[in-house]
């Protein structure tokens, strides 16, 4: 047999794993965040099947390695289109997962569908792992090396490119993979298979694989309305942005405005991120009056507490709480928007129509991610304004019940409340939901903030409004005064906003105008700031903790005890109180495990009946230690991975740029300890190769616990690409040891019993299927510090199974 196809293995490899990181943005846009959970587990579950289908059919597939190679690779490329285009096209709505028995089966459908290309791609890689078993420390590297460079690719691509032409790429390169397999004596072939790598994506017809999104996100909607239509759009790892006009209809976004207002908000245009998350275009032409309706929001609180005010919007979008900082003659603003693309469309395509706020006098744009921005700053502010990020329909959904948020943790608070002037104020707004989730965590997330030196009690420096749906809560650095309780009190009995909690209030004050059948938001902030905080969180049928930067799952409100009162409910409608990101990774938990099981468990099924007939394959205790060694460094591994990439989130801006830069780093570096690890196997360690390799990894993980957060903080004004470079660095020693434990076990089980080569990367593989899934559903609960913990037990034990 002819040397193994290394350079066209890792073309293959970097296709899948670049085709993993795409679907996270494809499933974005036309679902929702949560899908990027299952798309990891979607595509180990297609390498665990692959090992599956190895191990049963070794005996066909390895004298055809050459044939099967090639068409596993084209069939990848041409599945990678095709599968998408068709999963976009299935019905599947995550908001009736519950109650319609149709949805999980849809979802299953989805599932499928997206789990070919991953197993053709897989076929041909863990084939060339049984066929050349001699070289599995090179293979590994190569593997897992194009792996690492493919993530990373494709988010550079998706700068130049549209998620649509990335798609194209991808089934273009897993085409060219094939080409390169057939080596030169097949050089006709391969010339073909090239010309068929730039033909048929590109001549795949736009409305065939145009994306579809989702009939329920906020755009789909918008585009319903007469006359409505995208008048530009603009893309980039970031999101995809697209620009809407109503000319018959207009719009009008002016979330919880007033109906005390005798104005309308200018004429606007919508820009949508992802097909959702709405931020408003406003008309401006430099004039003061037509943004009247601006000082009638809940938000336009703090501005009737300060005078001419040094103002910081984070998250500031399309440039509303700019203006509305501008209407109430603030000082000085400097605004904060993660998108440079957005501020593109505000100041250079829209120019005309905004009148380029971000223009104005003493105003001032920043690109880049929020915390790290406001721990960069020098200057104090007198108010620091987190926008109002998400649409209602999500927030109220549950929809971002998975979505990581490190802009209301309780490190991200006092962080915000540091860099405050003496008299400043922290003001966030937020939309109501019934029963209150997002108001009573953010109360509790607030007070933990201001209370973290022990000294100051929280209960003096909150007030909180509320309109018919909206609430504005305001943190300050100092006690509220009589005066501001007076200026709070005229400002809602002239709007009609309803007075939720200020020091000093009683339940009689509460409640008046936007009546509610009890004063919920009163109670809550009574409970949470009158000294009854833990009762109230213990007793209270949500989840509403405090977040943390190691559990920031802000949206996430779902306890397991209130399930049966939602359950029997479910006919009054109790059903759209239970976040649905949280059922669909249940659901994708349980389909990962019963498919995975199924997987291991089938083949070495197989394997067992062999053994009877033939005594030279292996004895039982060794396969049952295969499988549980493999099966602990498939968790450990992935547990570890995903545990840095939520941490590394923050640091890295968003979480796309995390999951490619994190995956990347991790996936090179491993395959740079692959190689090495070869000399262990072959040295003096030879008895038990793991020692060094699982004790760098448990006193890197240990050490990067202690020392990361401060050093991020540390880090926080390094540009972008810097701070790339810093994970890729920081990742590098954990992920060259992380890289040892496959390559020896496997070594030493194709050593022992060469049959065993794929039931082995197979059980790795679909137990990483459930890791992927689990890790997740552990952070939520337990906090991403626990899992990363649980890996490290998981490697000490593979150490004592290992074959």
């Amino acid at each position: 047999m002819h040397a193994p196809p290394l350079l066209a293995m890792a073309l293959l490899s970097a296709s899948a794993l670049g085709y993993e990181v795409l679907l996270l943005r494809l499933l974005s846009i036309i679902q929702w965040h949560h899908f990027a959970y299952m798309m990891i587990s979607v595509a180990l579950l297609g390498y665990g099947a692959a090992g599956t289908a190895v191990a049963l059919a070794q005996r066909v597939l390895v004298p055809r390695f050459h044939g099967v190679f090639m068409a596993g690779a084209v069939l990848f490329g041409l599945s990678a289109i095709a599968c998408f285009t068709l999963a976009q096209h299935v019905p599947f709505n995550p908001l009736e997962i519950v109650w319609d028995a149709r949805q999980p089966l849809r979802l299953l459908w989805i599932y499928l569908l997206l789990f070919v290309p991953f197993f053709c791609a897989a076929l041909c890689i863990c084939l060339t792992f049984t066929c050349f078993q001699e070289q599995i420390h090179r293979i590994y590297a190569f593997d897992i090396l194009g792996a690492g460079i493919g993530s990373l690719a494709i988010v550079v691509a998706l700068f130049v490119l549209t998620p649509v032409d990335a798609l194209r790429l991808l089934g273009g390169t897993g085409i060219a993979a094939g080409a390169l397999a057939c080596g030169w004596h097949r050089r006709k072939l391969a010339a073909a298979l090239l010309a068929l790598a730039v033909v048929l994506p590109a001549g795949v017809p736009e409305r065939w694989i145009a994306l579809a999104p989702s009939e329920y996100k906020e755009l789909s909607q918008t585009l319903r309305i007469k006359d409505a239509r995208a008048i530009a759009e603009a893309w980039s790892p970031l999101g995809l942005l697209t620009v809407v006009d109503s000319p018959t209809i207009p719009l009008r976004h002016a979330p919880g405005l007033s109906l005390n207002a005798t104005l309308e908000p200018p004429a606007q245009l919508a820009i949508f991120t992802d097909g959702d998350g709405l931020s408003a275009l406003n008309r401006y032409d430099g004039r003061r009056e037509p943004l009247a309706y601006l000082d009638y929001l809940t938000s336009a609180l703090p501005y009737h507490l300060l005078r001419q005010p040094r103002v910081l919007v984070l998250g500031s979008g399309a440039g509303t709480d700019v203006l509305q900082a501008l209407y109430h003659g603030a000082r000085a603003v400097d605004a904060i928007e993660l998108n440079p693309q957005v501020i593109d469309l505000v100041q250079r395509q829209f120019a005309d129509f905004s009148g380029r706020p971000y223009s104005a006098p003493n105003v001032r744009v920043l690109i880049g991610e929020a915390r790290g921005l406001v721990a960069s700053r020098r200057e104090p502010y007198d108010l620091i304004q987190i926008a109002l990020l998400d649409s209602f329909g999500t927030a109220s959904g549950g929809l971002h019940a998975l979505s990581e948020n490190y802009l209301y943790t309780e490190e991200a608070l006092a962080e915000y409340l540091r860099h405050l002037a003496p008299g400043g104020l922290l003001a966030i707004t937020r939309w109501i939901t019934l029963p209150p989730r997002d108001i009573p965590r953010l109360l509790a997330t607030a007070a933990e903030a201001i209370e973290r030196d022990g000294k100051t009690s929280a209960a003096r420096r909150i007030v909180m409004i509320r309109g018919w749906k909206t609430a504005t809560l305001l943190v300050g650095n100092r006690d509220f005064s009589a005066a501001d309780v007076a200026a709070l009190q005229a400002f809602c009995r002239e709007r009609s906003f309803d007075l939720a909690y200020y020091p000093g209030m009683t339940a009689a004050q509460a409640n008046r105008y936007n009546l509610l059948d009890q004063p919920y938001f009163f109670d809550a902030a009574q409970a949470l700031l009158s000294g009854d905080r833990e009762g109230f969180l213990a007793r209270y049928k949500f989840d509403v903790r405090p977040t943390t930067d190691d559990r920031p799952y802000f949206f996430h409100f779902f306890k397991w005890r209130s399930l049966p009162e939602l359950l029997a409910l479910k006919a009054q409608g109790s059903l759209s109180m239970l976040e649905w990101g949280y059922p669909v990774l249940i659901a994708t938990l349980l389909q990962a495990s019963v498919a995975a099981v199924a997987l291991i468990l089938l083949p070495l099924w197989v394997a067992r009946h062999r053994q009877r007939r033939s005594p030279g394959a292996g004895a039982g205790r060794f396969e049952l230690r295969v499988v549980a060694y493999f099966a602990a460094i498939g968790l450990a591994f992935m547990f570890v991975e995903i545990a840095f990439i939520q941490k590394f989130t923050l640091f890295l801006s968003h979480p796309l740029y995390s999951v490619a830069v994190t995956l990347s780093a991790f996936l090179i570096f491993a395959g740079l300890g692959s190689r090495y690890s070869a000399r262990l196997q072959a040295g003096a360690a030879l008895r038990h190769p793991l020692v060094r390799p699982v004790l760098a990894i448990c006193a890197l993980a240990l050490l990067y616990l202690a020392v990361l957060p401060p050093l991020f903080q540390l880090l926080a004004p390094v540009p972008t690409l810097g701070r790339f470079a810093v994970c890729a660095a920081l990742v590098a020693p954990l992920a060259f040891a992380m890289g040892m434990p496959f390559p020896l076990g496997l070594g030493r089980v194709s050593a022992r019993a060469e049959a065993l080569v794929p039931i082995a990367w197979g059980v790795n593989a679909c137990v990483s299927v459930v890791a992927a899934v689990l890790a997740t559903l552990l952070a939520i609960h337990l906090g991403f510090t626990v899992v990363l913990l649980l890996a490290l037990v998981l490697y000490v034990l593979a150490g004592l199974a290992f074959p």
